[in-house]
């Protein structure tokens, strides 16, 4: 129990921050909505039964107050009907808007460049945190804390109620709605944690399996693993549908439990009021209001078992959702190197987030102003986590970094559903048509958009498809052209692209970078050509270094994949 709590202090302290006031007004009318319901039950019994026996005489009739009680129950019928509207408009509201705030804080946090570098592995897990695990927490609000509250309010009310009756019965009522109505709840919350769990973690499977059959279905009946995707589809249905079936088990056994506990209260009172009616303690109508008063005492708690039973995946929603809701870290600072230098990098040791050991270990390199720098080495030795730390969008463990603003390309072409001038503009919002063509034929990609049939503003589908794989990578590079930053980090800029074209794009690359600086991390010998310096990494460490002219930079162009 502490340790759920501690998990769900710090959204507690989020919803309170960003809508307090409305979210304790919705408590406050929902507390009011369940008073005026038990008043107007109470009220309404006591009337009917006491308008009964007072017409039994003349006498009694005549004497007898039909406008006080009337007055009262139509107070409470609008009191209660105004305080539930209210109530549902107000919380709701709250809520929503609570959940907003929390999807914008999320977003902003995972948008800073360490988070992002790490989401893009997982682009899935962004989108459930962002939906399932926020829409699970409106949970907390409006059938944990809010019912929760009502219910303790509600037993302290008929134990009050009750009092003026009996109130030794009074106390004993109060105590048995909270001992076997909370301790119903708790049960419930209890013994759903596992299966809710297990039933969030099957539903995000199944949804996730569910998405890459249709987006991969090329793939997966070229390999002939379709068959094996919907068996996997078929086993996360099957998890699902068994933790459904177990929460539902425990749902109405619960049910029953409210069920018996309210039956037997409700036998209680009546055993009561009447014993105390043929002592002559209490009369018929408060007879009747003792009964109706606890017939929707156990009303308040209904509520509740609901909250109890999804306790387990706001829970787990708030433990992975809580570490991303600190205040957003100030970017990180971006120190200067010296002057004439584009980087300077001493005693680096820099690993991406999660990482098990770092990938560059105590690397030392720099870049004097409008040199060019080719990395290069094997498949994970540590070529883009380079570019990445010198993006900024990686902070070193150990060491310092001096670098210049820059603007990166990596291996994966990030295009959206847009326009291609869409696309482009998210580099240079301001840019004009004129900018963008310029920056299209430097990239080699002018004539395949000006042959589309609306040029600029032809509309590209998810992921930029529309496009050839080379047409996407180029318009990717003409996007990066935008960016006016004097170091420009490309990431095997020309993958996928033939020879031809190749050479036709670094040509007018080179052409476009000149006064900046350029690193290129590859394995491509027409890529590394461009630079007038070599350097080799081998686990993250510097294993040889060569200048544009000697004989080790032909060499080392020599190893590398030919055109």
């Amino acid at each position: 129990m502490k340790a759920s709590l501690k998990t769900l202090l710090p959204l507690i302290r989020l919803f309170w921050a960003e809508r307090g006031a409305s979210l304790a007004l919705g408590a406050g009318l929902s507390v009011l909505a369940m008073l005026a319901g038990g008043g107007l039950l109470g009220l309404s019994g006591w009337f009917i039964t006491a308008s009964a026996f007072a017409g039994l005489t003349v006498t009694s009739a005549v004497v007898f107050d039909v406008f006080m009680p009337s007055a009262g129950i139509r107070m409470l019928a609008i009191g209660r009907t105004a305080a539930r509207y209210g109530e549902r408009l107000v919380t709701h509201d709250a809520t929503l808007r609570v959940l907003a705030a929390l999807r914008e804080r999320l977003f902003r946090g995972w948008a800073e460049p360490s988070a992002a570098a790490a989401m893009i592995r997982r682009p899935a897990k962004l989108l459930f945190r962002l939906t399932n695990d926020v829409d699970a927490l409106d949970s907390l609000y409006l059938r944990v804390l809010v019912p929760a509250a009502v219910a303790v309010l509600a037993a302290i009310a008929v134990t009050i109620a009750l009092c003026f009756i009996d109130p030794l019965f009074g106390i004993m009522a109060g105590a048995w709605l909270v001992a076997l109505c909370l301790g119903l709840s708790l049960v419930a919350a209890r013994l759903a944690l596992k299966p809710d769990r297990r039933r969030a973690h099957a539903m995000e499977a199944l949804r996730a399996r569910a998405v890459d059959l249709v987006a991969g279905q090329t793939d997966l009946a070229m390999a002939g693993q379709l068959r094996a995707q919907r068996t996997a589809i078929a086993e996360a249905d099957r998890r699902l549908a068994e933790a459904d079936d177990t929460l539902n088990r425990i749902d109405s056994g619960v049910a029953a439990g409210f069920s018996l506990g309210s039956t037997l209260l409700l036998t209680v009172t009546l055993l009561v009021v009447a014993m105390l009616a043929k002592q002559g303690t209490i009369g018929a109508p408060g007879a009747a209001f003792a009964l109706l008063v606890a017939f929707a005492a156990t009303e308040p708690f209904a509520a509740l078992r609901r909250g109890a039973l999804e306790l387990g995946r706001t829970l787990l929603a708030a433990r992975r959702i809580a570490p991303r809701l600190s205040p957003v870290a100030a970017p990180m600072k971006r120190v200067e190197p010296v002057a004439d230098h584009a980087f300077q990098l001493s005693a680096v040791v820099a690993g991406h987030e999660g990482a098990v050991r770092p990938v560059l270990k105590d690397l030392t390199l720099s870049l004097p102003v409008g040199e060019r720098l080719a990395i290069v080495g094997q498949s994970g030795v540590g070529k883009s986590t380079l570019l990445a730390l010198l993006a900024g969008e990686i902070a070193a463990t150990s060491g310092s970094v001096a670098r210049q603003a820059a603007a990166t390309l990596t291996q994966r072409s990030e295009l959206f559903r847009d326009t291609v001038r869409g696309n482009l503009k998210l580099a240079a919002p301001d840019a004009d048509d004129s900018r963008l063509r310029d920056v299209l034929a430097t990239a080699g990609l002018l004539g395949d958009i000006e042959a589309l049939p609306l040029g600029l503003s032809t509309r590209l589908g998810e992921g930029g498809s529309g496009l050839s794989g080379g047409q996407l990578r180029r318009l990717a590079l003409a996007r990066l052209l935008l960016r006016d930053t004097p170091l420009w980090l490309l990431d095997e800029p020309t993958e996928g692209l033939d020879a031809t074209t190749a050479g036709a794009v670094l040509a007018r690359l080179a052409s476009a970078a000149e006064g900046r600086s350029l690193v290129i991390a590859t394995h491509i010998r027409r890529e590394a050509a461009l630079a007038d310096r070599i350097v080799a990494l081998d686990d993250g460490r510097i294993i040889a270094m060569a200048a544009r002219g000697t004989p080790e930079f032909e060499m080392r162009l020599d190893r590398l994949r030919p055109d």
